[in-house]
């Protein structure tokens, strides 16, 4: 398997433009299952992520063109109603076809897509969802069985603000006739730029003042166009390789808002940035890196996907800086590798003591999970001598050339397979 060199100490200077969003670009695929007719998707990343779920729409019965950012989905036959295992374990996403199918079919049939590193995510949210909608659901043999008589539109509270519950239930109630309201739901700029692309394909969903979801279900929707949102975490992540490594990196084609909290806790940190309404600009800063707690949160929050690559920029902080991770039971585990390497980490349940260090020594270590492998991946930007990261298939679910990305800012990062 592919791993990455990387020869640390170099600080990253230059200009780097974000890439479409995964978090957006995976449902929005996904939402073209509602219609037969073509749909043509911009600024879609070339991920692993993405490449997984354009098969997962080809099993299920669509035509796939993807060149040069843009994907055409179209029919080609037959839909199916059903996926096998082998392709639903990949990647745990994969789940949110069943809305648009059972939407679709009015019976539908996913295997549960079963573990993850960073901790349990359960589809009980989704499955409540849609019981209330008049589905049933049985789980048989490894597999969720979706089925209905008639679906109707309903009011549904979500016990949690899932991300991929407000999505599936959003995709399946767009054809339902009727009035559906969605409480509680996730409040993530990737929900909106999927209401907007379902909007475009002829939905009626709109948000009211207490931030529920409303939505008037059609017959049929429509084929149309859309280009993805900017990467929020990608940006992010570009954002704190920058400060880790002591450079001056502008970020363009981002929404500096879609990170808020995040800027704000680097400007306290006493990172000089400049921000504007579609770039964030990190100055070069030799001073001292004040220790800040952060506690991840939902939307509007300091968001979960960026407290790996935090935690690296924290370990050259002044003092002892704390993370809470109030998200996934089981998200620190980037922090041994980090030790590794010279870090002092002390984790107890969900929070994580760093006390700042003056340098990281190069090591071999080993990414567990997409957003542990980024910060892996920054701190071999900072240590010095030569860091070998393996299982780097993780990070190629969510950033799009990072080593070239990475190089055009002056990185010494390669990729190779030992056993070529």
């Amino acid at each position: 398997m592919d791993r990455f060199l990387i020869r640390g100490g170099k600080k990253l200077q230059g200009t780097v433009r974000a890439s479409g969003s995964k978090n957006a670009a995976l449902p929005i695929l996904v939402a073209t299952l509602l219609t037969d007719e073509p749909c043509v998707l911009r600024r879609v990343p070339d991920l692993r992520d993405v490449r997984t779920t354009l098969k997962i729409l080809e099993y299920l019965g669509k035509k796939i063109t993807y060149e040069n950012g843009t994907v055409t989905v179209s029919a080609d036959g037959q839909l199916k109603n059903s996926l096998p295992y082998e392709l639903v374990k990949q990647m745990r996403a994969s789940f949110w076809v069943a809305g648009p199918l059972l939407a679709r079919f009015l019976e539908a049939e996913i295997p549960l897509p079963g573990g993850c590193a960073i901790g349990v995510r359960p589809v009980d949210i989704h499955l409540k969802g849609f019981e209330k909608l008049g589905a049933t659901c049985e789980t048989k043999a490894g597999n969720v069985i979706l089925r209905a008589q008639e679906l109707v539109p309903s009011k549904i509270v979500l016990r949690f603000p899932s991300v991929g519950a407000t999505q599936n239930l959003l995709m399946c109630a767009c054809l339902i006739e009727g009035e559906t309201v969605l409480e509680n739901v996730a409040k993530e700029p990737e929900i909106d730029d999927v209401v907007d692309f379902l909007n475009k394909m002829g939905a009626d969903i709109s948000a009211d003042d207490k931030g529920r979801l409303i939505i008037y279900g059609k017959k049929t929707l429509h084929g149309t166009e859309h280009e993805v949102m900017s990467d929020r975490i990608e940006s992010g992540s570009y954002i704190l390789a920058a400060a880790a490594t002591r450079g001056d990196v502008t970020v363009t084609g981002c929404v500096p808002e879609h990170n808020a909290i995040l800027l704000e806790d680097l400007q306290e940190a006493g990172f000089p940035l400049t921000i504007t309404n579609d770039s964030v600009r990190v100055h070069a800063y030799n001073g001292k890196i004040k220790p800040i707690r952060v506690r991840t949160a939902p939307y509007p929050g300091f968001a979960t996907d960026l407290q790996a690559p935090w935690m690296t920029l924290m370990c050259f902080c002044s003092g002892t800086a704390e993370v809470d991770e109030d998200i996934f039971e089981n998200r620190f585990m980037h922090a041994p590798e980090l030790v590794r390497m010279g870090a002092e980490i002390v984790t107890e349940k969900s929070v994580a003591r760093i006390t700042g260090i003056k340098e990281l020594s190069a090591a071999h270590v080993q990414a567990s999970d997409l957003r542990g492998g980024m910060a892996l991946v920054i701190a071999g930007l900072c240590a010095k001598g030569e860091t070998e990261v393996e299982r780097i298939y993780h990070i190629d679910r969510g950033y799009e050339n990072l080593e070239e990305k990475l190089t055009s800012l002056g990185a010494q990062i390669k990729r190779y397979n030992p056993e070529k």
